[in-house]
């Protein structure tokens, strides 16, 4: 079984737990004789040692593995920096527990750990970043929910720190990187939607600089003008990542005089709360707008049934790790296929919610 762990300010887990000092005064000798006689050195007699492991078990003994890390070079953690805050909730946790797994699969193989850190969305994101690597616990860094500018990628490259990104930016310092295809699925969903005659489709982008909305909008754009239309201004609509904000769109879609025929769902967190306000209007996502989303844990369990896009989190999660591996000088001979850039496919699975065929 993997396991990962949120970086979190924790004491008296143990009550018992005691360092090497203490030890040493328990038992009346120096702190480089128990040193010497817990690491087993040749200059310990058989039993002063003796004596020292049993002490260091009955009091609780546990070695201070951050110095031994920092004497070593090596910390033998990988830390995943992500965004928390009120606004980003359900999927986004979800996802990330999918990568999580992934990631922790290629990571275990070397007996590396895993440690998300949570980075409050109202702090200015370089400047967490910063801080964590002052503290220097990780040997190489994942960072997620990249900007289209994003100042922490020349930040780690600047200090030749490994890492690798969820994503890709304008930033480019010839890191590693793995993106979910963006592009490839408004291309998809745009065309499908044309061939059932839509003409004015709407779609979502995140609210923000993240680098995702900027990939998408100009695929979708391209798409549209491919299908001999053009991207409405008024049909661009911005997102947070939760159920709230599905609601909120279809609020403010329903206001308008000419409404979209069809939408495409940028985030899964959207749309069981457009679902929810569209049904409320008597509006029947499928019948009288087509909806195409992302994947959730609820979207099989959605009706009518959601046609929408889904990746494979596990694998997407290890392909992550091994990129991030394959930038770190000790494992590198493991991974020849050196610095990875690679789009992750989507595959479409089609339900209802896009059923409606416009004549």
């Amino acid at each position: 079984m993997h396991h990962f762990a949120l970086w979190v300010a924790a004491g008296g887990i143990r009550g018992t737990m005691i360092g090497i000092k203490r030890l040493a005064d328990e038992l009346g000798l120096s702190i480089g004789t128990v040193s010497r006689a817990l690491n087993n050195r040749p200059d310990v007699n058989d039993a002063t040692r003796q004596r020292v492991k049993e002490a260091a078990l009955r009091l609780g003994y546990v070695p201070n593995q951050s110095g031994r890390s920092l004497r070593a070079g090596q910390t033998g953690v990988v830390a995943f920096v992500m965004q928390t805050g009120h606004e980003i909730t359900g999927h986004g946790d979800t996802f990330i527990m999918g990568v999580f797994s992934g990631i922790q699969t290629a990571l275990a193989k070397h007996r590396l750990d895993l440690v998300a850190l949570l980075c409050p969305s109202d702090e200015d994101a370089e400047d967490y970043l910063k801080r964590m690597v002052s503290r220097g616990f990780a040997d190489g860094f994942i960072l997620s929910s990249t900007q289209h500018v994003d100042r922490r990628i020349d930040f780690l490259a600047e200090r030749g720190v490994p890492f690798v990104t969820l994503g890709r930016s304008s930033s480019d310092a010839g890191q590693p990187w793995i993106d979910t295809d963006f592009a490839g699925i408004a291309e998809v969903s745009i065309a499908r939607l044309a061939s059932k005659g839509h003409r004015r489709i709407a779609i979502t982008v995140p609210n923000d600089e993240t680098n995702l909305g900027f990939v998408f909008t100009e695929a979708a754009r391209s798409a549209l003008h491919a299908q001999g239309l053009a991207l409405d201004p008024e049909l661009i609509f911005g997102f947070v990542p939760n159920e709230a904000s599905g609601y909120d769109i279809a609020s403010r879609l329903l206001a308008l005089p000419d409404r979209p025929t069809a939408i495409i769902l940028l985030n899964p967190g959207l749309t069981i709360g457009l679902y929810r306000r569209l049904i409320e209007a008597g509006v029947e996502p499928g019948k009288d707008i087509a909806v195409i989303g992302r994947d959730s844990p609820q979207s099989p369990f959605l009706s009518p049934r959601l046609t929408y896009f889904r990746e494979d989190l596990d694998s997407l999660g290890i392909a992550l790790g091994q990129a991030l591996l394959a930038s770190m000088p000790r494992f590198a001979k493991s991974y020849p296929s050196g610095v990875v850039r690679q789009v992750w496919p989507s595959e479409l699975i089609e339900g209802e919610s896009d059923g409606l065929v416009i004549r």
